[in-house]
């Protein structure tokens, strides 16, 4: 079963901003679960929250394997989920929490999952989408241009987002930004609120 050095160090900050609003005894979808350590972790610490995991299917092994390991009653899945591919399982989500993806994902597929929030998540449902962003179309650090060298080297359309791009699109789908919180190793956490349905 494999672990992630990045949930390592990440999980505890991610937790205590998690703390100021999975508040309810509502459902989290988590995109790309990955080990399936976040969702476990943040399960144990928030007992009011039940965590739905998903991942593409080749990841899915790993998540099986530690929700079986930790024999959680508030963790639930992994069910298939690819962007652009698959929706959305059918429950009603009051969150949706997702570490490191959208760098990884092209910005067509970024630009689907928006709207398939939009869609999904109902008046007043919460997202969160932790990892770095690039303000004003500029690196906060160097290690953050390095590692955004690195992604496009492996896959040109992948790469760090804009905050501003990702605002502007999820304003689109229907969101607010509620709050960007600043995180350690120049990581964010935006979190957008669904607002009323449009008419």
């Amino acid at each position: 079963m494999k672990t992630s050095t990045s949930v390592a160090k990440n999980k505890d900050p991610i937790l205590e901003v998690l703390k100021l609003y999975v508040t309810k005894d509502e459902w989290v979808l988590e995109i790309g679960s990955g080990t399936g350590e976040h969702a476990t972790f943040f399960a144990k610490h928030l007992p009011q929250s039940f965590w739905y995991t998903s991942d593409v299917k080749e990841n899915h092994k790993d998540i099986v394997d530690r929700l079986a390991r930790e024999n959680l009653k508030n963790v639930d899945g992994p069910v298939v989920l690819k962007i652009g591919v698959d929706d959305f399982p059918k429950k009603t989500f009051q969150y949706v929490f997702t570490a490191n993806t959208l760098h990884i994902m092209s910005w067509k597929e970024c630009k689907t999952l928006f709207k398939l929030l939009g869609k999904r998540l109902r008046e007043g449902g919460l997202t969160f989408f932790y990892g770095p962003f690039n303000y004003n179309n500029e690196y906060t650090s160097e290690g953050n241009e390095q590692f955004d060298a690195i992604l496009k080297e492996q896959n040109p359309a992948c790469g760090i987002r804009d905050f501003e791009d990702v605002c502007v699109n999820m304003k689109k789908a229907g969101f607010r930004l509620l709050k960007d919180h600043v995180m350690p190793a120049n990581n964010r956490i935006l979190v957008f609120e669904r607002l009323a349905h449009f008419s």
